[in-house]
């Protein structure tokens, strides 16, 4: 081991964190990763369930666009680390990766797991240390403080990554219980709140017992100026789904002011009112309303079912009727919380972080991944920001030190 090579400790093994690590063991340093939980990238792995969504395919243009508010910040990680490159990472894992047809690039193997091990493997071929149950408390003077099996234990880096992850899924180890420690030492961090969520509708009971948890695939959904097309999922207790989070940060925000918000659903976006006129104008013979609708509409049960959630009677005149599926609106009136929410809004505020995500106020102490104050909508953008927010730290902290910065973090 080389001793005299700088001493950084990253804290939270998520992907932030872990790629944090890596390129901080490329760059020389002797790296220690501390990880709460029994075990690493619990949040990656549940992620990974239904496919690992690793990035998107889309021009970078249209990728930035993406962050929101955040776009300033965010569009220096992208460019640091590109989705190419975060492919051509993957594929030197083993995972090989392949394009959806919806854009989204996963691995081939589909699964977190293996990618993941690989992953492991190679850290642990580059010397890095992982220290699980070792659950960071913050500082003690100039001493980082953690809580293992064995007690407390006290370290002093000379830099440090911090990748804790924000405040959504908790029991996965991402609790935000590390705010109170950076706002103790003058560290800005913006209230957590729900992102990539579900929200509540009064559904009627026959919507419920019949239609919960069916999909509505091909609309388009509108909220203000904004609309984006894909699936909504029908739950129990309202909507999520894909095309849902997409707008889950305006719909938040008109909650928050206004305690509902509107959503205009077009279950036949393909079709001009007037095609759809047409079609819903040929004789009904003697279909009901249901199979007419499916038949001369094209609508699933379910969007049939949504269609008659709106008071009143379903209007059977063409005209009318094609206008109301072309904009069925739904009142939202909450919003799930964060233990449901796949991830957070909030944490430390943007201002608070130099272009090298260094804090302003905690010299040698740079930040990564979800504890930053952005979001994004799930299809790969989430998990290609927080590779590149760790990159961005690492080559931050590297920086730091190769300038003179060493010290206790």
């Amino acid at each position: 081991m080389n001793t005299s090579a700088p001493r950084i400790h990253v804290i939270g093994a998520g992907p932030a964190g872990l790629m944090a690590a890596e390129r901080l063991a490329r760059g020389g340093a002797q790296v220690v990763v501390h990880e709460a939980m029994p075990s690493v990238a619990r949040k990656l792995l549940m992620a990974g369930r239904g496919g690992l969504n690793l990035t998107h395919s889309e021009p970078p243009e249209r990728f930035v666009e993406r962050y929101g508010p955040a776009q300033g910040l965010v569009e220096d990680w992208l460019a640091a680390f590109t989705a190419a490159d975060l492919r051509a990472w993957a594929d030197d894992l083993g995972a090989a990766t392949f394009i959806g047809s919806s854009g989204r690039v996963f691995p081939r193997a589909m699964k977190a797991s293996p990618l993941l091990r690989a992953w492991l493997g190679r850290l642990e071929g580059l010397g890095v240390e992982v220290r699980t149950r070792s659950r960071w408390t913050g500082w003690r003077d100039a001493a980082q403080t953690f809580a293992t099996p064995d007690g407390e234990r006290t370290e002093r880096p000379d830099a440090v990554v911090l990748a804790l992850g924000g405040a959504s899924w908790p029991r996965l180890g991402s609790d935000g219980g590390w705010r109170p420690w950076l706002e103790a030492r003058g560290v800005a961090v913006t209230p957590f709140a729900p992102s990539n969520v579900g929200f509540d509708v009064a559904w009627s009971p026959v919507l419920i017992d019949r239609f919960a948890g069916q999909p509505v695939k091909g609309v388009a959904l509108t909220h203000g100026d904004r609309t984006v097309r894909g699936e909504m999922m029908l739950t129990r207790y309202g909507v999520e789904g894909g095309a849902i989070y997409a707008l889950s940060a305006g719909l938040r925000e008109a909650l928050a002011r206004d305690g509902t918000a509107m959503l205009s659903v077009d279950l036949r976006p393909d079709l001009s009112v007037e095609a759809l006129a047409a079609r819903l104008a040929r004789p009904r013979g003697k279909d009901s309303v249901t199979n007419w609708l499916r038949k001369a509409g094209g609508l699933s049960p379910a969007a049939v079912a949504l269609l008659r959630e709106i008071p009143g009677e379903v209007p059977l005149g063409a005209d009318k009727l094609a206008r109301r599926i072309k904009a069925v609106r739904l009142t939202l009136t909450g919003i799930q919380g964060l233990e449901r929410a796949i991830s957070s809004a909030g944490g430390v505020a943007r201002d608070q972080v130099d272009g090298r995500l260094m804090l302003k106020a905690l010299p040698g102490v740079f930040v990564a991944g979800e504890m930053l104050d952005w979001e994004a909508p799930t299809g790969g953008y989430l998990l290609q920001a927080s590779f590149a927010s760790g990159v961005v730290a690492a080559g931050g902290a590297l920086d730091w030190l190769a300038q003179g910065g060493r010290g206790d973090a």
